[in-house]
């Protein structure tokens, strides 16, 4: 494995669990996948379609998101919205993660009180 190899690797490592905050947290207010999609790369937090549809799918399975067909349009869109459940563990990774940036910034600046 390459150092780009082992870097990609780790990078995806550590994104990974920020798309999963970053979905809970922006479909507070429903929107459908590609909108999602568009608006998380739009902020930073790289993911493509072929993560995303699938992580979209497994919240849902798990009970965190909720959707409905808007058949209203030319194309039908499945909407998404963070559930109830969805959002209890959205505050939770907040927490745990605001925690975790502060012990970084802590550890990067050589202050490891």
């Amino acid at each position: 494995m390459s150092m780009d190899d082992t870097t990609a690797g780790h990078l995806q490592e550590l994104r990974r669990g920020t798309v999963v905050l970053g979905c809970l947290v922006r479909l507070r207010e429903p929107d459908y996948g590609y909108a999602l999609l568009e608006s998380l790369n739009r902020i930073g937090i790289t993911v493509d379609a072929n993560t995303l549809y699938p992580l979209l799918r497994r919240l849902e399975k798990q009970g965190l998101l909720t959707s409905e067909w808007n058949t209203d349009e030319a194309r039908p869109r499945k909407f998404y919205r963070t559930s109830p459940a969805g959002e209890q563990l959205a505050g939770i990774l907040t927490a745990d993660w605001k925690n975790i940036d502060r012990a970084l910034a802590r550890l990067t600046s050589g202050d490891e009180r």
